[in-house]
């Protein structure tokens, strides 16, 4: 039998899906808000549980990288992740990190200090390039399906 779509394996991505997030909330005791994911690449790395909360509706992709041990003093600092967030793919997040709510942490950003709400940040050490945004489920920025669906639109001639 011959896939017609990847579409046809939605059911096994979901259901791996959903076997990480219930591996990092019971096993590694992360704190996981409704909602929310975590690539199967990401690395979220605590040495007691607790330590690491991400809140509902956050994406955390692929190669992304959260700490809560600080290797120069020893000490253990948790992270706070808010909600509707989206944590983009090889970041790091250092220990004792808070990303405010509806934020978004563009790829390979090092996000040393406190990402303030609503705002997207990015680079090496990160800062904060845009703020006062709004978002929508998993940190997409609110419009960009519009604008998609209308490129789409025109590419495939139907104008859109």
């Amino acid at each position: 039998m011959a896939l017609k779509s990847l579409n046809q394996l939605r059911w096994l991505h979901m259901g791996l899906l959903a076997l990480v997030r219930a591996w990092h909330r019971h096993v590694r005791g992360v704190r996981m808000g409704n909602g929310s994911r975590a690539s199967l690449a990401a690395r979220l790395r605590q040495r007691r549980k607790g330590l690491i909360a991400v809140g509902p509706e956050t994406l955390i992709a692929f190669e992304a990288l959260i700490l809560t041990h600080d290797p120069v003093t020893g000490a253990d600092m948790p992270v706070s992740i808010g909600g509707r967030c989206f944590i983009g793919g090889g970041c790091t997040i250092l220990p004792g990190v808070t990303v405010g709510d509806e934020s978004i942490v563009a790829a390979g950003a090092v996000v040393m200090t406190d990402v303030p709400p609503r705002s997207v940040v990015a680079g090496n050490p990160a800062r904060v390039i845009r703020s006062g945004i709004k978002v929508r489920r998993f940190g997409r920025l609110e419009g960009a399906d519009d604008k998609t669906r209308a490129l789409y639109g025109k590419v495939m001639g139907d104008g859109g």
